[in-house]
């Protein structure tokens, strides 16, 4: 793979975002990380809407896809499963272990980032505190880090040996604070991410970052905040 051309990726520092590097960096597939400034739109731009339809980041060009032709990809999570087969790295090949992976995954895909994002959205970014959202949101991301404690209180990691289900949720667990959790409930939950963080790959690719990336700030940046939130079809 070391010959193959760098897999293109287009991405923002978030938490969906982080998978990527995250995974990227653990396996050293070469990449090329291109910017897609969400704060000012650049997801609505009909070359990234080519690759992701959703206008969502990240998304992958995979130069050297199935059959040798390239390949686009978006959706985190489909990201992290393509690369798993390509690489045969953190995404076991045996059926049974593998939907293992796939449960805790969808379970990340489906609860733990769209809970959190809403947290984090309504504790932060709201233009107004409306103490029912909070408290749903933030009592939610409670409860799935309750189900993930659980999970961890008698394995390592979320299914048998570390694997993209893992990448997927860390992004979204190192928020934890943001998200009006304390660690101290999860002590389980606190290892696990404390492993996690420790893993050199891990904090390489959370150290990916972009030129622009620090230029504003969306609590307080409402050109940004009118670009982000309340989208309609258009």
């Amino acid at each position: 793979m070391a010959d193959t051309a760098p897999i293109d990726l287009y991405f923002w520092p978030t938490p969906n975002g982080y998978k990527i590097t995250i995974f990227l960096e653990e396996v050293g597939l070469a990449y090329r990380v291109i910017p897609v400034n969400i704060g000012k739109g650049d997801q609505f731009k009909p070359d990234f809407l080519a690759i992701s339809p959703n206008n969502r980041m990240p998304a992958i060009v995979d130069h050297d896809g199935p059959g040798g032709a390239p390949i686009s990809v978006f959706e985190s999570g489909a990201i992290l499963q393509y690369l798993g087969r390509k690489t045969g790295r953190f995404y076991p090949a045996d059926e049974r272990t593998r939907v293992e992976v796939d449960q805790w995954l969808f379970w990340q895909m489906g609860g733990l980032g769209p809970m959190a994002g809403q947290a984090n959205h309504f504790r932060l970014y709201a233009p107004e505190k409306i103490p029912y959202a909070v408290n749903r949101y933030t009592n939610e991301v409670n409860r799935l880090y309750g189900v993930m404690n659980r999970r961890l209180a008698d394995r390592a990691f979320l299914a048998g040996d570390y694997s993209i289900a893992d990448m997927a949720c860390l992004g979204w667990a190192r928020g934890w604070e943001r998200q009006g959790q304390d660690l101290n409930e999860f002590p389980h939950f606190k290892r696990w991410l404390e492993t996690l963080l420790a893993r050199p790959a891990v904090q390489r690719g959370l150290a990916v970052t972009t030129e622009d990336a620090g230029k504003s700030n969306l609590a307080t940046d409402k050109a940004a905040q009118a670009v982000l939130f309340g989208q309609r079809a258009r």
